[in-house]
């Protein structure tokens, strides 16, 4: 006889799941026998660890739980764990307090089409509509609206099926967050092993692929173009088409931007990548910008400037490669619709390229560096700025400056990150993980957690603001029990510094309210849970401090005094457009 908790961690395990993310859940005396099988005891103080049967499970099977000190960390971490690895992260939060606190996670992952399964404890079904502990809101309900797919088990046996079911709708495209919810009486019900069967196959291995006579028609404008571009977007990273690209590019010649994930499909010091897509923005010059966009993975929208033309020309030859067809022309005209799975078509385009002629496209990609070398000249005097305080520029440029290659960072901060953006060099994909279109500040930590969790054998740096650490600063904790040395990089501008240029802009310099910080010492705070902790307010001591505190060997905090009167250039060109 096992629990059901025992089987559903069994299934789990079936599916290749072997990191889980979350939090325990308080205490408190139940005055009842609830869960007969679980406990003798009436007094037994159960209420609110909805999951215990989880936890035991985890043990006996070898399942490894890293535990967080606030559920939307643990969201926010199977989430990292999902993007760095390109698979399945899981959360699993207790009943009532445990699921609000990761409503903004799901939504974070339902908005990036993160695969995220999220397992959430619940009231005894014997307990609905008795005001008992962590009830009283139907938690499905609630998530339906931001998840693939939610569902309630209340049937023990049919675990393995609907968890079958949960993890094949989060990793079939568009891939996303599913949730189930457990009471507890289900959970913790005795069942015979003998008596049930856990399927074998649980994932879909399976990914569309386009019509022939599409890959003839992009070859086509392809081969007439006189200035193509790619654009690389989540999904060509979720698609892990790598490889394919690299050949179609040897074949074409092609350049390449990228956005979220897909940084790095394209190494950054390879000739043809071009930077991010508002790196698009300085092709102004009506012969400088592109004929021929073929996006793949792309979600138009906030990261393109809406369905405007100041990255993607309107009269360009859109081709947008999507396994969701409701992305395609959600906001552009689409000249070539392609409902299919990013590396099977760029597989297509192999077999068939070599038998049109493709242009040189050198010159095109001479406008391109050039343009990018002209962004970083008009740039350059910001590293020059005597400090303190620092320019957010000279900062982020010390971080990739001091970083191995192959170092994953984390984007956060409403600032900070489109700082980043501007200097950002990966090589490798799922590399750098950064905002979505729920725009969640503070999820840095959490995300930063997850990835070092997926890939132990890499370093970490997550690169914050003061606004952004301060969501989940006892997250330095879960870092030193988990020994998990990550550096943490406080852009430190004593201000909520997006929202107060925006005010600054909006209703005037003398009208700030609501967004201003203090200078606190994030750096003690962190040094007082046992991280290694340093305050950086010139400039060439950043460099070493980067250095030093991955030497530790031990989670860091680099607590970095910034000047707050730079606006990164991305965020102009946002705010422009409003």
């Amino acid at each position: 006889m096992i629990t059901a908790g025992e089987l559903l961690v069994r299934t789990l395990i079936k599916a290749g799941v072997k990191n889980l993310f979350g939090l325990h859940g308080v205490i408190e005396t139940c005055g009842n026998p609830c869960c007969p099988g679980f406990h003798s005891q009436p007094d037994f103080p159960l209420h609110g660890a909805h999951l215990e049967t989880l936890f035991q499970a985890c043990i006996d099977q070898d399942i490894d739980i890293t535990d967080t000190r606030h559920e939307v960390a643990a969201g926010h971490a199977a989430e990292g764990y999902a993007r760095a690895l390109n698979t399945l992260g899981v959360a699993m939060v207790t009943a009532g307090p445990g699921f609000t606190n990761v409503i903004t996670s799901i939504a974070n992952a339902y908005l990036d089409r993160t695969p995220i399964l999220y397992l959430t404890g619940s009231a005894a079904l014997r307990d609905a509509e008795t005001n008992t502990l962590q009830a009283g809101i139907d938690q499905v309900a609630v998530a339906k609206p931001i998840t693939k797919w939610a569902h309630q088990i209340t049937v023990p046996e049919d675990i393995p099926r609907l968890l079958s079911q949960a993890i094949r709708i989060a990793t079939s495209g568009p891939t996303g967050p599913v949730l189930l919810d457990l009471p507890i009486d289900v959970l913790t019900t005795e069942i015979d092993e003998t008596q049930i069967n856990i399927p074998e196959t649980i994932r879909v291995d399976y990914a569309p692929s386009p019509q022939a006579q599409v890959v003839d028609d992009i070859i086509d404008r392809i081969s007439e173009a006189e200035r193509p571009i790619i654009m690389l977007g989540a999904g060509a990273w979720q698609s892990h088409c790598r490889d394919e690209l690299q050949v179609f590019l040897q074949k074409t010649g092609i350049p390449v931007y990228s956005d979220f994930q897909a940084h790095g499909l394209l190494p950054a010091d390879h000739p043809l990548y071009a930077g991010t897509f508002h790196k698009l923005a300085d092709l102004s010059e009506p012969d400088q910008r592109p004929d021929v966009v073929l996006a793949l993975g792309v979600r138009f929208g906030l990261f393109t400037l809406g369905g405007g033309d100041r990255l993607v020309p309107a009269a360009a030859t859109l081709i947008h490669v999507e396994i969701d067809p409701k992305e395609i022309g959600r906001l552009r005209h689409v000249d070539i619709p392609v409902v299919a799975d990013g590396r099977e078509l760029l597989r297509a385009l192999n077999a068939r390229v070599d038998l049109k002629t493709i242009p040189d496209f050198s010159t095109w990609n001479t406008i391109i560096k050039d343009a990018r070398e002209a962004r970083i000249k008009r740039l350059s005097p910001a590293l020059q700025v005597p400090t303190p305080p620092i320019h957010p520029y000279q900062a982020v440029t010390a971080v990739v400056k001091n970083i191995d290659e192959d170092t994953i960072i984390i984007g956060d901060g409403a600032e900070s990150y489109h700082w980043l953006n501007e200097v950002i060099h990966q090589n490798q994909p799922g590399g750098y993980i950064t905002h979505g279109f729920l725009g969640a500040v503070g999820f840095g930590m959490g995300l930063a957690i997850g990835a070092q969790t997926a890939q132990k054998d890499k370093r970490v740096l997550c690169l914050t603001g003061d606004g952004g650490v301060g969501f989940t600063i006892a997250e330095f904790d879960t870092m030193v029990r988990h020994n998990l040395p990550i550096v943490v990089v406080v852009m430190n501008n004593g201000s909520w510094g997006a929202s107060q240029h925006f005010q600054e802009i909006v209703s005037g310099k003398e009208r700030l309210l609501g967004t201003q910080l203090g200078n606190t010492n994030y750096h003690e705070v962190a040094a007082g849970f046992g991280c290694h902790a340093q305050k950086i307010s010139r400039i060439e001591e950043l460099g070493p401090a980067i250095r030093t505190a991955f030497a530790s060997g031990k989670p860091a905090c680099l607590n970095v005094i910034i000047d707050i009167v730079p606006l990164p250039p991305e965020l102009e060109l946002l705010m422009s457009r409003h």
